[in-house]
């Protein structure tokens, strides 16, 4: 790992052979193949059970329940290993890890925990996370028009969930829905429930090595054990994104030191006008501002890391290493592409897939702005997003 600050020197030794393990795997199994599936739209289900096998999924939850115990800092470090390779990879373990199991484990009864969490953390089952929906992705309490209404002993959801990671993979999904007194719940829905159907967004620009769906629930009917007792309303959902959210603080610092080292390679390599473009004023500004953004962004995501062991993460503190680890990895990437010149707009290199998957991430689990305004009102005490957004904040106390 690019670590110029040696903040790999603050891991534990367990974390250290985790995160090398992790790295030796992934660029075995998935390096020499990415950019093919990237360009054919492909994920890679076959190393799904791989996946669970390495600890990818759920680490942080107990072995009790199919997890590893692990710490903040392993399931980051996974997610930095996964997304130095693409995008599309960490955010399948992303969704799996902090929106599927994160909330069974959190919210769900000890009966959903037993029947679900050490099949998600195998591989065996596969899970997503169905809150946004196709009139708005940053109000999830005001655009939510799913509903599921209560009949006998079972719930009947209705509605249309959109950008749905991993939705034609899903063995079930956390549909999130209002009941008939307007709050939010959470619903364990299996994918073959009739009325339940899944439809593959085609023709992306961007993670295209992952799966997106939306998911069209016709008067799904679910037992009342499928909804989530723990928890109502928006905290539900929420405290999920929070946890995938510092997943990609690290996630994004994984896919910067890729687009870094292969500028840095390129630029020690091209030559032009009698020298290598690497001893350019112009080039080496690119590079220093990419490598100070990475080491910037690792401390920082150690940081989260601590306090998140601790019990101390608040999900401001989430929003600002999301919103800015992800632009820094963005922004390098984009810079990555120039360094390359021609070379950069080909798939023989990883800096403009990388590029266009950032494209993606930057966006979804809160943009950039949404994440700006998170900040300003944990700064300044004003909420400048409007009634619903104090509603979500409020929840969250």
């Amino acid at each position: 790992m690019f670590d110029f600050y040696q903040v790999t020197d603050l891991l534990t030794p367990e974390e250290r052979e985790i995160q090398k393990a992790a790295r030796k795997f992934l660029e075995a199994e998935c390096l020499p193949y990415i950019a093919e599936w990237w360009e054919k739209a492909e994920f890679p289900t076959h190393l799904i059970k791989k996946f669970g096998e390495m600890g990818f999924l759920g680490p942080s939850l107990p072995p009790e329940y199919g997890g590893q115990g692990a710490s903040a800092a392993t399931y980051g470090l996974i997610s930095y290993e996964l997304e130095r390779i693409d995008s599309g990879l960490r955010s399948f373990c992303s969704v799996q890890s902090s929106l599927v199991m994160y909330p069974i484990w959190a919210y769900g009864s000890e009966e959903q925990k037993r029947a679900y969490l050490p099949r998600l953390a195998s591989g065996e089952l596969v899970g997503c996370f169905g809150l946004t929906e196709p009139d708005g992705g940053s109000d999830p309490d005001g655009n939510m028009k799913t509903r599921a209404r209560k009949d006998g002993g079972d719930y009947v959801l209705s509605g249309t969930k959109m950008w749905i990671t991993n939705g034609n993979l899903a063995h079930l999904a956390v549909v999130w829905a209002k009941d008939e007194e307007g709050e939010v719940r959470g619903f364990i829905v299996p994918t073959d429930s009739k009325g339940f159907r899944a439809n593959k967004i085609q023709h992306k620009a961007s993670l295209r090595a992952s799966v997106t769906s939306e998911l069209v629930l016709e008067e799904v009917r679910v037992p009342a054990s499928a909804m989530l007792p723990g928890v109502k309303g928006l905290k539900g959902p929420l405290s999920c994104l929070t946890q995938a959210r510092y997943g990609i603080a690290w996630g994004a610092l994984g896919a910067l030191e890729a687009v870094y080292t292969e500028a840095l390679e390129f630029a020690q390599s091209r030559t032009t006008f009698g020298a290598p473009i690497a001893s350019r004023q112009l080039v080496q500004e690119k590079l220093v501002r990419m490598a100070a953004n990475h080491t910037k962004g690792l401390l920082l995501a150690w940081r989260l890391a601590q306090l998140k062991d601790a019990g101390k993460l608040k999900p401001a503190q989430v929003s600002l290493a999301k919103r800015d680890n992800v632009r820094a990895a963005l922004n390098g990437a984009r810079a990555a592409r120039e360094i390359l010149g021609g070379s950069g707009i080909t798939l023989e290199y990883h800096s403009i897939r990388h590029m266009l998957n950032l494209e993606t991430v930057d966006t979804y689990e809160g943009t950039h702005d949404i994440h700006t305004l998170i900040l300003g009102r944990e700064f300044t005490g004003h909420n400048a997003l409007g009634e619903s957004a104090k509603k979500a904040a409020l929840s969250l106390r």
